[in-house]
């Protein structure tokens, strides 16, 4: 299963790369809009994203029945989130793709007031007593557009890994164990200094 992990996180680093890589503006445009169009759909269910979401996944992730595997699941949710996110922000100078924030960190920083913490936990929470994959990118969309109104990066790459992980009995619970201590953990102001893209 961590060779999985590995592969799917790699699989949406790579592709993340290539959006930022793109010469053309209006083509990096076109494609983010494209995997928009993805969000509340399954892996496969919109033909245009084959080529952003499928063209290159490992074999090892590729579903063999006409079901999504855990793989393609997570890569696909994390590429289309990624899309929603970065809506309206810069690819150059406001990339909301940043390593080291992992959900519950990123839910922390929406957090400025005693009234902030008990809206976003309320909605923190309802992402993570989501029980598939279908009501977990439901819900999460909410909390990205509050990242995506805050200007706060997350690390894709790594959701991409939770995501999977988020999918197994045997791990669930330690993704939501790490993303509720993020979340809780008080952070020093000066962090995002020491996080790069």
């Amino acid at each position: 299963m961590a060779d999985r992990i590995l592969l799917t996180k790699s699989f949406v680093a790579g592709k993340l790369s290539a959006i930022f890589r793109m010469n053309n503006d209006a083509a990096a445009r076109a494609t983010l809009a494209n995997l928009r169009r993805g969000i509340g759909h399954a892996p496969g269910a919109v033909p245009s994203l084959w080529s952003i979401t499928l063209d290159g996944l490992p074999e090892e992730l590729i579903s063999r029945d006409g079901n999504p595997t855990y793989g393609e699941w997570a890569s696909y949710t994390a590429l289309t989130l990624f899309a929603l996110h970065q809506q309206g922000h810069s690819l150059q100078t406001e990339p909301m793709n940043r390593e080291g924030i992992s959900l519950g960190k990123a839910a922390r920083k929406l957090v400025k007031t005693p009234e902030d913490e008990a809206r976003v936990k309320r909605r923190f929470d309802t992402v993570l007593t989501a029980d598939s994959m279908a009501e977990f990118a439901t819900h999460i969309r909410g909390l990205i557009q509050l990242l995506k109104a805050g200007g706060i990066a997350l690390d894709y790459p790594a959701l991409a890994a939770d995501l999977y992980l988020l999918q197994t009995d045997s791990a669930k619970d330690r993704v939501r164990l790490r993303w509720g201590q993020d979340f809780c953990r008080r952070f020093d102001p000066n962090e995002d200094e020491n996080e790069t893209k």
